[in-house]
């Protein structure tokens, strides 16, 4: 099996995998995984695809990531990991699809207005 490259977006994180046949050891930005993403919440979102297809110890994972905060950074893993399992067996889509796994989220922060405090927020009108 040659390595599988798949890209994975979440607010402005961008998140490249790259998956190869091995033990299980998924690297984040040349650090360990439980390094980089320190709660446990984090690492379940990381290994929620893997998990789900049962492909635990199968691959190693490398990935490169920039951007966004650690949350955003985690989803935009596990969106490019779960692109990832549908191309090592087409059967996976019919896994990950229900639980919403593919689906890029399209939320982004709305940007904030002329004469505002905020996006939505307005200055305090005072009548003095």
């Amino acid at each position: 099996m040659e390595v599988i490259h798949k890209i994975g977006r979440r607010k402005t994180a961008v998140a490249r995998v790259y998956v190869a046949q091995g033990k299980g050891n998924i690297t984040v930005n040349k650090k360990d995984m439980a390094e980089y993403f320190t709660t446990a919440t984090l690492q379940y979102k990381v290994n929620q695809p893997i998990t789900m297809t049962n492909n635990d110890g199968n691959f190693d994972i490398t990935v490169n990531v920039y951007g966004g905060g650690i949350t955003g950074q985690a989803e935009a893993i596990r969106l490019a990991l779960s692109r990832a399992m549908c191309e090592v067996d087409a059967e996976n889509r019919a896994i990950l699809k229900p639980e919403g796994l593919l689906t890029r989220d399209p939320r982004m922060v709305e940007r904030k207005k002329f004469g505002q405090k905020k996006a939505r927020k307005k200055f305090q009108f005072s009548k003095r």
